[in-house]
């Protein structure tokens, strides 16, 4: 039994003394993950407990680790997706679900149709704007799944429904579910080298010193999807305002104000920046563009209570779930219930603004608020011969971002008049509906923490080193393929980010660039993410026809990836190199 838990050192070269036959080993478990979710199509929560197992069996026949230290490391991974990644998502989630009950979602959404009766902009309004701000709360595909359907009651045809929402879904994505994504690449960096710039702050203000510039671009790829040249043409002002307050809201919160905080900033501030604009300003045309057009297939909505299918732009006359009622009018909804419906969104900046304040922030950071302590029986040493930091668990549960999140949702129930009863009962819905996603974020972290201790990860790391300064330009494209075929940035950081900053240091490139580069590049890979494609078919109800909605965001997604590419790569030369935390 002691050998079991006897203590491990790290070797990366544990083949023959080589590290490219270790490689090839290393790399068994993250490639059958992806065989299995890319061309298997298994479910995601199956695959990620099948490629752990491969990944514990290549640690312990191949790396020497004993098997209770495997364990442990993998236990560990699954309670820090427990706790703070899934207690983040579940509670935001629930806050979101408080509204659904509430009937004020459909309050806000109505709102939001007032502001602009053009297609084009109501385009950024639902997508991009309260898009991101769902993103910011959720994440993990909640976004594309309500604003598809939001812009098929207003009018959208099924494809071009499905392109714009997953489109939309990006500059947002790496600050998703308060920054959950960058929160997981904190924690799976710091202990990889020894850079105390590796933390969840330093590379939230990197990754907010690239996606603010890719977010300037997406508002007029979305209304060069609904209308081509001429929505370009034509709305070009409103889309650029969308996407340079958006992109200047994110620069702003993430590397000054809080990054958790970072898209709801930046989505509230773009919003407000359109609507004002709109007050001055109105194209010189709103074509109509409710014309169906054949090769979208049927412009229909989802089922309705019923069964039945609802005409895209209609209510439905059981509910009163449409964005317009029977006449064709647009209901209004009295200002105080307007004001509710914003409210739990202003709540959570309120309560997390106090909970950043410099004085607050140091309070909570101590015991007994926080308590780091080394996971019982983990003893693992570097390649350096020290203690990795990755063994020592952090447990604030007053300050972690979820907890703030049950406090918002308590305060929401009680502005939004939900009672105790329907307020409970929609948390414990929230686990169910939710209960795949859990074991797969559970499964994908402990697959990265055993990567990462056993040495499988510092192996790939200096196999890596030998593309030299060329991984630069690769980076990216290695955050897009994680989070393409994991359908998670958090999960594509999980695997990514320790191998990316120990490719860095091995290459003499800067550790936080490439860190952040994974991140920044992943969100580009959520628009082709078949478990994002699958929400989107099955939301404009088209299931089935993935695949045509994928050739539809395809070439858009290798665009914007390649403007990434050059971006980072500017970003490890003189001629960027000034725009990286020092």
């Amino acid at each position: 039994m002691a050998v079991m838990f006897e203590q491990f050192t790290i070797v990366t070269d544990p083949v023959g003394g080589s590290v490219a036959l270790s490689a090839i080993f290393a790399s068994l478990s993250l490639l059958t993950l992806f065989l299995l979710l890319g061309v298997l199509r298994m479910r995601a929560w199956l695959a990620g407990l099948i490629s752990l197992g491969v990944a514990l069996v290549v640690a312990v026949a191949v790396y020497s680790m004993p098997i209770g230290q495997a364990l442990l490391s993998a236990s560990e991974g699954a309670a820090f997706g427990f706790f703070p990644i899934l207690w983040i998502v579940v509670n935001a989630i629930w806050v979101y679900n408080l509204t659904v009950v509430s009937g004020h979602f459909d309050v806000l959404r109505r709102s939001m149709e007032r502001v602009s009766p053009d297609m084009r902009i109501q385009a950024i309004i639902v997508a991009f704007c309260f898009g991101a701000l769902l993103e910011a709360l959720a994440g993990f595909g909640t976004p594309v799944a309500v604003t598809v359907v939001m812009l098929m009651a207003l009018g959208f045809r099924p494809l071009q429904a499905a392109a714009v929402a997953l489109i939309a879904n990006t500059a947002p994505v790496a600050y998703g579910a308060l920054a959950t994504p960058i929160v997981t690449l904190g924690t799976v960096t710091s202990g990889a080298v020894a850079d105390p710039r590796l933390t969840t702050e330093t590379l939230g203000a990197m990754v907010g010193r690239q996606t603010p510039i890719l977010a300037v671009v997406v508002p007029l790829v979305l209304v060069a999807v609904v209308d081509g040249r001429r929505g370009v043409r034509q709305t070009w002002p409103v889309a650029l305002v969308a996407g340079l307050t958006f992109g200047a809201g994110q620069f702003v919160a993430s590397n000054y104000v809080s990054v958790p905080l970072t898209d709801i900033v930046a989505a509230l501030v773009s919003a407000a920046a359109v609507v004002l604009l709109l007050r001055v300003w109105r194209p010189a045309e709103s074509p109509d563009l409710h014309t169906p057009a054949t090769e979208d297939g049927p412009t229909t909505g989802p089922p309705a209570a019923g069964g039945e299918r609802v005409t895209a732009g209609d209510a439905d006359p059981r509910t009163d779930g449409g964005a317009r009622v029977m006449s064709g009018v647009p209901r209004r909804d009295p200002p105080g219930e307007v004001l509710r419906a914003y409210a739990p969104y202003l709540i959570i900046i309120a309560i997390f603004s106090v909970a950043n304040l410099a004085p607050v922030k140091k309070a909570l950071a101590g015991e007994p608020w926080t308590v780091v302590f080394a996971w019982p029986g983990l003893d693992v040493l570097g390649t350096n011969g020290k203690p990795l930091s990755s063994v020592n668990f952090t447990f604030g549960w007053l300050p972690a971002a979820g907890t703030l999140m049950i406090l918002a949702g308590i305060l929401t129930a009680v502005v939004l008049r939900i009672r105790p009863d329907p307020a409970v009962r929609a948390y414990g819905r929230t686990y169910v509906e939710l209960r795949h996603a859990i074991v797969t974020v559970m499964a994908v972290l402990a697959l990265a923490y055993v990567l990462n201790q056993s040495g499988q990860t510092a192996t790939l790391g200096a196999f890596f080193a030998a593309a030299g300064g060329l991984f630069v330009f690769l980076s990216s494209i290695l955050g897009w393929i994680g989070v393409a075929v994991t359908g998670s940035d958090t999960s594509s950081n999980a695997l990514f980010g320790a191998l990316q900053v120990q490719t860095a240091v091995n290459t003499g490139l800067d550790p936080v660039l490439l860190a952040a580069a994974n991140s920044s590049g992943g969100v580009l890979g959520k628009m082709i993410s078949p478990q994002n494609l699958a929400i989107a078919a099955s939301a404009v109800g088209m299931a089935g026809r993935e695949g045509d909605i994928f050739r539809r965001v395809v070439g858009w997604s290798l665009v914007l990836l390649l403007f990434m590419c050059v971006l980072v790569t500017l970003q490890a030369t003189p001629v960027l190199d000034w725009m990286v935390p020092r």
